[in-house]
């Protein structure tokens, strides 16, 4: 099915809310702060850093389509037997995991004496293999939470498919460069996982939100 053929209304919705999830996933401070500490570390520039968070942002992206890819092919051959059970099977995941999301960003976290340091050490590794290893982090880390949502659109066609991932290349490049840049620029890392304890709390509601709109549009 082509996107002209997709209900635009919801289809555009989709691609929002892919974009807005995979920006405020990398909002975590996983999809970050690794590359400000490498960064610091290796005495890399900032257009360095930017460099290694690109390349990392699209390997996570596409490990995350091919496991994505897998799930759907099982899901699909499945549905040939269960009618309508892949959309039902995303709704209930994207709740599931909306949920766990909100329950974490209420979690408090035992932050050391003084916050987390930034400490300038001497490099220990090689600047290729400190990059690459950056990049090998998040391509073996699926986001696991992107994948109910490729589930949601996998009977819309390839043409949707591809228009999400590239959705979610573009939200989880631009969330890992938009705070890796600012806590390079000096921004307390504290008030950054702060903030970012109420991007799950915003990301569990916006996943929440996705799955009601499946739902709704099933019916």
């Amino acid at each position: 099915m082509s996107p002209s053929a997709f209900d635009q209304p919801v289809l555009l919705s989709l691609l929002g809310g892919g974009f807005a999830a995979a920006f405020l996933h990398a909002a975590l401070p996983t999809h970050w702060l690794p590359f400000v500490l490498v960064g610091r570390a290796q005495r890399w520039s900032l257009t360095r850093s930017l460099l290694a968070v690109m390349a990392a942002g699209l390997a996570h992206i596409a490990s995350t389509a091919v496991v994505g890819s897998l799930i759907i092919a099982a899901g699909l051959a499945l549905d040939e037997i269960v009618a309508g059970l892949l959309p039902h099977l995303s709704a209930v995941l994207l709740f599931g995991f909306g949920g766990f999301y909100l329950i974490k960003a209420f979690v408090r976290r035992p932050v050391p004496a003084g916050g987390p340091h930034l400490e300038l050490a001497e490099p220990t590794v090689s600047h290729s293999a400190a990059f690459w290893g950056l990049v090998a982090v998040m391509a073996l880390s699926p986001g696991e939470v992107l994948l109910p949502i490729y589930m949601s659109s996998a009977q819309q066609g390839p043409a949707v498919m591809a228009l999400l991932t590239l959705m979610f290349a573009l939200g989880t490049v631009l969330g890992m460069a938009t705070f890796t840049t600012l806590a390079r620029a000096g921004a307390s890392v504290l008030k950054l996982e702060r903030w970012a304890r109420y991007e799950g709390a915003i990301l569990g509601l916006a996943l929440i939100g996705l799955g009601l709109l499946i739902v709704t549009h099933q019916h």
